[in-house]
């Protein structure tokens, strides 16, 4: 699977450039950041999911700014697009799985859009999976541990992952899981749909959101094919540096790392308290520990992009660049 880019590089798929072992990929950063940067209103439960309904060409712009920062990935807004959820609006289950599709479509106009600009690239779209709790609206996906059994957890996810990947991201981006056993169910879900998929875990002090150790968290996804990487996002800056190191060994797989800007979400009063602690120039040492997928979540826009797209090693596949 390749990218859609126009940009005149080399169209590498995700999954050849990370089995090269060269360079780095920078991946986005929090799309709500920008959809509210434009002026618009996510506070209700749909959260970004809103606009794929009333304004997708606002996503496709939020896509777009991303990758003329420097980012080569831009991940879709389908994090908390679920069934249930655009269910709770009246929309019916055909029009549900459209607009999952569409989130796809989007970041590839993006994508298309920027490479006629003449960004490098080539450009990838990760289809995002966020947990159960997401769909919930209520802060679950900081805390895990639903009451579900892995079955029942299986069963909720793997609709909207075939959805998805019948779009044909690049990857699947399965993320912010809090718990171990949801990362089960999820690395099921994936099976046999013939997508690539990276598991992203949500983390504190060292732990899973749930409270498992990240040895038992990376180990789910050692002998997983269809798992390309590993790692962690939504988390403080403070947390990733022994989590790669721990995914690394875990798994021996590429790492994906894209936090938060440190400050922390206050889910009763849907804000953000507190002030930012990310410093894009940390990822160096990320790179050195494993990781090969790096960007930024919650509160990280543009701007940190960019900074961290002048801090990577960049490998020969965006534009013929040397590494520095």
């Amino acid at each position: 699977m390749t990218s859609d880019s126009s940009s005149g590089a080399v169209d590498r798929s995700l999954v050849d450039v990370l089995a090269s072992g060269v360079g780095t990929v920078v991946l986005d950063g929090g799309l709500s950041n920008q959809l509210r940067a434009g002026g618009h209103d996510l506070s209700d439960e749909l959260w970004s999911a809103r606009l794929l309904v009333e304004r997708p060409e606002a996503i496709t712009e939020a896509h777009l700014a991303y990758f003329e920062a420097g980012a080569n990935v831009a991940i879709t807004s389908s994090y908390q697009a679920t069934f249930e959820g655009f269910a709770r609006r009246g929309i019916s289950r055909e029009r549900a799985a459209e607009l999952l599709e569409s989130s796809v479509g989007l970041a590839r106009e993006a994508a298309r859009r920027a490479g006629a600009k003449g960004t490098r690239g080539p450009l990838w779209v990760a289809a995002s999976v966020g947990p159960y709790g997401a769909m919930l609206a209520d802060g679950s996906e900081y805390r895990g541990r639903y009451g579900l059994s892995l079955d029942e957890l299986e069963r909720f996810h793997r609709p909207r992952v075939e959805v998805l990947a019948g779009a044909r991201p690049d990857v699947l981006a399965l993320e912010t899981v809090p718990d171990v056993d949801e990362a089960r169910a999820l690395v099921r879900a994936v099976r046999g749909l013939g997508v690539p998929a990276w598991l992203s875990y949500s983390v504190a002090g060292g732990r899973t959101r749930a409270g498992q150790s990240l040895e038992e968290a990376f180990a789910v996804a050692a002998d997983a094919d269809e798992v390309i990487a590993v790692g962690v996002n939504c988390c403080a800056p403070e947390d990733v540096d022994a989590a790669v190191a721990t995914a690394a060994r875990v798994t021996g797989k590429p790492v994906v790392v894209y936090p938060n800007s440190g400050e922390t979400w206050d889910a009763g009063a849907r804000a953000w308290r507190g002030r930012s602690t990310f410093a894009p120039e940390e990822v160096v040492g990320w790179e050195r520990a494993g990781a090969r997928l790096v960007g930024g979540c919650c509160r990280v826009g543009p701007e940190g992009v960019a900074r961290i797209a002048a801090a990577v090693e960049v490998g020969p596949w965006v534009g013929g660049a040397p590494p520095r």
